[in-house]
């Protein structure tokens, strides 16, 4: 062998290796959508941004979807759903078929847990009306909470936390899941009748575990329930418990943190994370949450082509 064959196959062996090295991208069996949520453009601030802006963004970026955030919506969170409120919803789908976009879910915010029934009643009859919101701007889904004690009142300290509480003096998990499940029980039952979705995120309080979110899917027979994946807020051993819940999950909200988180910053592997939902066959909507602190104009775009290359789309 001569000097020149010996680098040549030296260099064939390295480039092999090194492929060899490359992870395996995720297979997925259908092409996997995506959507940005209109939170990624609004942490809570204290003025709106439009939701009618955020559709237009996503038309320009060229993602296929847009994920209400309830609370961003120009209606009163917890005033009765009324003319108004429906007519601003049918110029929200307007808005969106105009600009080719779907809007694919309605994120909502609901507690079921408390000693008082009156107040899981409020709770319920809460999520009844965003379920008829749903329906008017026709999104297949709601994203709902299971919901939490509140003994830490203060969210930046529940945050500082790692979102985990005491519960109430006196009583026990048995109790809030037994509320919670019942809560859902009755929400489900309208759920079916709209053809919408539950979609019960991996979030803080009972859900904040795969073994919270199991036990509440396996005390509701339906169809028409299934688990929300938030891919920022499993603090801790983010991947084992993605693994454990994606067979139920029916939606997904993939977070980024550019700039540094508002509460936290993960660095979330998303090519491991693509191939858990490839390898359970999962073939619904992946939905941007940008949490970070960088301007949402820069972000969203960058995290959208990270997106595509882990998902496709």
């Amino acid at each position: 062998m001569n000097r020149r064959t010996f680098f040549t196959a030296a260099g064939a062996v390295a480039a092999a290796s090194a492929l060899a090295q490359q992870p395996v991208p995720a297979l997925f069996k259908k092409r996997i959508k995506l959507g940005i949520s209109t939170y990624s453009y609004w942490h809570f601030d204290e003025k709106k941004f439009p939701v009618t802006t955020v559709i237009e963004r996503a038309a320009e970026i060229g993602v296929e979807g847009v994920d209400v955030l309830h609370r961003q919506m120009e209606l009163p969170e917890r005033a009765p759903f009324d003319a108004a409120g429906r007519a601003y919803c049918r110029n929200l789908k307007r808005h969106a078929f105009r600009n080719g976009i779907e809007l694919i879910c309605l994120s909502t915010h609901q507690n079921f847990v408390s000693p008082d029934p009156k107040l899981r009643q409020v709770a319920v009859d809460h999520t009844l009306k965003t379920l008829e919101i749903a329906d008017a701007i026709g999104a297949p889904c709601i994203r709902v909470n299971a919901g939490r004690w509140n003994t830490i009142a203060n969210f930046d300290e529940f945050m500082k936390n790692r979102g985990l509480e005491p519960p109430i003096a006196g009583k026990t998990e048995d109790e809030a899941f037994d509320w919670s499940i019942e809560c859902l029980g009755k929400c489900v039952k309208r759920a079916e009748e709209l053809g919408i979705i539950l979609a019960l995120e991996n979030h803080w309080g009972l859900s904040h575990s795969p073994e919270g979110i199991h036990r509440i899917l396996g005390a509701i027979k339906s169809p028409f329930i299934g688990t929300l994946m938030d891919t920022g807020n499993f603090l801790e051993d983010p991947y084992d418990k993605l693994k454990a819940i994606v067979a139920e999950t029916v939606f997904v909200q993939a977070k980024t943190y550019h700039g540094g988180g508002v509460w936290y910053t993960l660095h979330l592997d998303y090519a491991r994370i693509a191939r858990i939902l490839a390898d359970a066959k999962y073939s619904g909507y992946v939905s941007l949450e940008m949490e970070g602190k960088e301007p949402a104009n820069t972000a969203v775009p960058k995290s959208i082509e990270m997106l595509r290359k882990n998902f496709g789309g």
